[in-house]
């Protein structure tokens, strides 16, 4: 009997916590309620408002670009490529139906490979290309929303986030379309080839069916999910996007900076290095080898052949590089912790164990053991910071470069939710419990974006970087606002130590910074105030 009610009180007291919890975090308490209903009057993700999730992929919305250190005058003198028919012909192979737009105002992904290739040429030692995966206009207008408890825009480039308002320097306002080449290929991973690069749906981009403007409601809420019966359309994913930004080519999705029939190309970063002796950075949320920091560096026929992919960034052979890379001088990310046996998307030379990285090409880059890098790992007990910062401070001082590798078992760093805390509500994936070790052990995305400019820095030639705020994403795909949310700010803050790194240096002179997403989301607000929380 004693048992018993001590078991009741103890569920009774984890009740009222969590209910205690959730009156205070009303982020997370619309999430809970939204999960709870399966409806939501404020919002849904996907096309059916009756629910509150139905759709957990991307979307072709328009996706904003941010510019600071130079301006997109070039690109808008030129006009959008899907004013010409021939600019159509050469990105997609053909002119996509509904894609000519005489007066469209919108650019193309790959115009952002365009804009690193023009900031160079106008001088800029230092181009960084930050990366908030997943999120559209819609996401940033959710997390301003919610940071300046205000509505204060509905449409156009907004107010209240770190990127929306920095000022210290001219800064300019566009969008893009996101689309691939093509939705599906077929591919043999061991051998590193393209059969057919050309299967499933094909890209393009209709402003009549899918809006003008990010903001602009689409008339077939279908054709932006790729569901239009009428017009199909391919979805991008994060490879083929990423590839348009740092390649400047269309491919189909999942390809790792190579062209539909097979050829690799030459990522921005990697030319710059070769060329023009720049130092390279690749720093991420998510592991070091998902598809948009792999972008940043490496080829492969598929963004799933994560140990290669790695390899290629840490320049060692690989099944696509057997004579190896150069390989980056910073690479910080996820996907700790994350093990398995076998992996039939990775090829003949799969090595058992942690899926994103094989731990003996870890040991044998060890500036230990004879390697390049200085290797920070989460570790048992240690300040993930701190010891981020050491490896940072080590590989300044020997000269050498900086590995990074954190996260938690679900291979991401924790998620941040609305109000800061590492609390998740429940979502369609599930829930995600955190031990106070998983924050204490992995540093955040700002403390990892400033260990690599910490590094980078010592370039006397420049240096290109990659930050990836790639939670956004993962959130997005949960349908989870609250992680949505907090995923902004911490890409925000990410933001943020970028500009102060360069502010205190006066360094914008020399600095290009790009920010942009590969692809958005299907979330719906419909009742922006319903993000509105202020204290009495």
């Amino acid at each position: 009997m004693k048992r018993c009610i001590a078991f009741l009180t103890l569920v009774l007291g984890s009740l009222l916590s969590l209910t205690s919890v959730l009156a205070d975090d009303p982020i997370r308490q619309m999430q809970a309620d939204a999960m709870r209903s399966k409806s939501a009057s404020w919002g849904y993700w996907g096309t059916d408002p009756s629910r509150y999730s139905t759709w957990t992929n991307h979307s072709n919305r328009l996706i904003p670009i941010y510019t600071f250190g130079l301006d997109m005058e070039v690109l808008r003198n030129e006009g959008s490529l899907y004013r010409r028919s021939d600019a159509l012909q050469k990105l997609y192979g053909r002119v996509p139906t509904g894609s000519l737009n005489p007066k469209a105002e919108y650019f193309d992904q790959t115009d952002i490979y365009r804009l690193q290739k023009l900031a160079f040429a106008a001088g800029k030692k230092n181009i960084i290309l930050m990366v908030f995966d997943g999120m559209d206009w819609n996401t940033t207008q959710a997390a301003a929303i919610y940071k300046q408890q205000n509505v204060a825009f509905t449409e156009g480039r907004g107010s209240g986030l770190a990127f929306l308002d920095y000022r210290n320097v001219p800064s300019d306002y566009g969008y893009c379309v996101t689309s691939a080449h093509h939705s599906d290929a077929k591919t043999d991973v061991s051998a590193q080839l393209v059969i057919d690069g050309q299967l499933g749906d094909a890209g393009g981009y209709d402003p009549l069916r899918g809006g003008r403007a990010p903001w602009e409601t689409a008339k077939s809420r279908d054709y932006l999910i790729g569901k239009d019966r009428q017009q199909p359309d391919c979805v991008t994913d994060s490879a083929s996007s990423a590839t348009s930004m740092t390649c400047g080519i269309k491919t189909y999705n999942a390809a790792i900076n190579v062209t539909v029939d097979g050829k690799q190309v030459e990522p921005i970063g990697r030319w710059l290095q070769r060329e023009h002796g720049f130092r390279i950075g690749v720093v991420t949320s998510v592991p070091i080898s998902h598809a948009t920091p792999a972008a940043a560096y490496a080829n492969n026929v598929s963004r799933n052949d994560y140990q290669d992919i790695t390899r290629d960034l840490l320049g060692l052979p690989s099944s696509s590089h057997r004579m190896p890379l150069e390989g980056a001088d910073v690479v910080i990310g996820a996907g700790w912790g994350v093990h398995q046996d076998q992996a039939p998307g990775q090829g003949g030379n799969f090595a058992a164990g942690n899926i994103y990285a094989d731990l003996e090409d870890l040991r044998r880059s060890d500036i230990d053991n004879g390697g390049r890098y200085v290797v920070a790992q989460r570790t048992a007990g240690k300040n993930g910071s701190r010891l981020l910062d050491d490896a940072a401070r080590r590989a300044v001082a020997e000269n050498g470069r900086l590995l990074g590798f954190f996260g938690t078992d679900q291979a991401h760093l924790p998620f941040r939710t609305a109000d800061g805390r590492y609390d998740p509500a429940e979502d369609v994936k599930g829930t995600e419990v955190y031990e106070p070790a998983d924050i204490n052990e992995n540093p955040t995305l700002a403390e990892m974006t400033e260990a690599a400019l910490q590094v980078l820095q010592s370039s006397e030639k420049g240096f290109w970087l990659m930050i990836e705020a790639g939670d956004i994403d993962w959130a997005n795909h949960a349908n989870n606002i609250d992680s949505s949310i907090g995923a902004v700010f911490s890409g925000e803050d990410a933001f943020q130590a970028t500009v102060n790194w360069i502010d205190d240096r006066d360094a914008w002179d020399d600095t290009a910074l790009i920010v942009t997403s590969d692809h958005g989301h299907h979330f719906v607000l419909r009742e922006p105030e319903a993000l509105i929380h202020k204290k009495q």
